[in-house]
């Protein structure tokens, strides 16, 4: 036998629904979606919202670093040197000596430098003087002329700027002196170590022999430093320096000088 059929009307077993129901079913399905999609549109605009604002409040701004580079100045001193040259102009007068039996006057480069003015304040003086003559030097000169015809009557000694002397060079000089009348010494102005010790033995040396006496040129000297060149020696031929040792030398050259 067939089947028996049923009595139910189609909608209430769920077959042949009404079209009215299906559109709005589907209806509200397209509402929904689209709801959804504003949803996860407006969720994506805030979220790029967010991030933005998040990242201008994070953002980190550089602070502006300002370097200063220290100025050095530098200052540059100009130092002058002024070099004083010797007095030439001045004149220091002598008085002329004339000498009975003739003098004679050995000394180092100091003479050499007063050789022309002395010849002039003591008329016949025989002056022998050299550079970097040392005392002993002078003494074999000396002992050579003291043995000749004619010895002199005075024997001017200006020797012991290029070096120490002893009494026992001072001795040994007067030694071969013993037949003058009269001996002038004359000290030294070198402002080297022997200066003073030299001086020393000059001064001790004329208080141990009458006929010895002493010009002191170191004393002079140092009262007038423009008279010398640089090296505080020597003297400009013909200048003030050169005029006042010859006119000392000069002042002491007669046996009444002392």
């Amino acid at each position: 036998m067939p089947p028996a059929q049923s009595h139910k009307p189609a909608h209430a077993r769920g077959v042949g629904r009404p079209r009215s129901e299906l559109r709005r079913r589907r209806l509200r399905t397209w509402a929904i979606a689209l709801g959804v999609v504003v949803v996860l549109g407006a969720l994506a605009t805030l979220g790029v919202l967010r991030a933005r604002t998040n990242h201008a409040r994070v953002r980190v701004v550089a602070p502006t670093t300002t370097t200063t580079t220290p100025t050095t100045t530098t200052t540059t001193t100009t130092t002058t040197t002024t070099t004083t040259q010797p007095t030439v102009g001045s004149t220091v007068a002598c008085t002329p000596v004339a000498v009975a039996g003739g003098a004679y006057a050995v000394g180092d480069s100091v003479m050499i430098d007063a050789q022309q003015q002395l010849q002039e304040c003591v008329p016949g003086i025989q002056v022998n003087a050299a550079v970097s003559r040392q005392w002993s030097d002078g003494e074999t000169i000396l002992r050579s002329v003291m043995a000749g015809a004619s010895p002199p009557s005075v024997v001017v000694v200006a020797l012991g700027t290029n070096g120490p002397i002893t009494s026992a060079d001072f001795d040994a000089m007067m030694a071969i002196l013993h037949g003058t009348s009269h001996v002038v010494f004359v000290t030294v102005h070198v402002g080297r170590p022997w200066q003073d010790q030299v001086n020393s033995v000059l001064a001790s040396g004329v208080d141990r022999y009458p006929k010895a006496v002493l010009a002191d040129w170191e004393s002079l000297a140092a009262q007038h430093l423009e008279w010398f060149y640089g090296d505080g020696t020597h003297l400009p031929i013909n200048g003030a320096g050169a005029q006042a040792l010859a006119a000392l030398i000069t002042s002491k050259v007669s046996p009444t000088g002392k």
